[in-house]
């Protein structure tokens, strides 16, 4: 099982949950993930492929009043 998590040059990547059988499978999957806005790293781990992602807040939105 892969890890949930890695921490790669002080950053914190999520696993996707998906193992990929082929390279070109996760490189795929890992371009749709850059296209919305993911950083992505992908890790090989026992023959199958795995792609972690993180993405940076950059904007907060509340909704609603405020409380009293």
């Amino acid at each position: 099982m892969a890890d949930e998590c890695r921490i790669v040059d002080s950053k914190k990547y999520m696993w996707d949950g998906s193992t990929y059988e082929t390279v070109e499978e996760a490189r795929e999957t890992k371009a749709g993930y850059e296209k919305d806005g993911f950083e992505t790293i992908e890790v090989q781990e026992d023959g199958k492929h795995l792609v972690y992602t993180r993405r940076v807040v950059t904007e907060i939105v509340v909704e609603g009043a405020p409380p009293i």
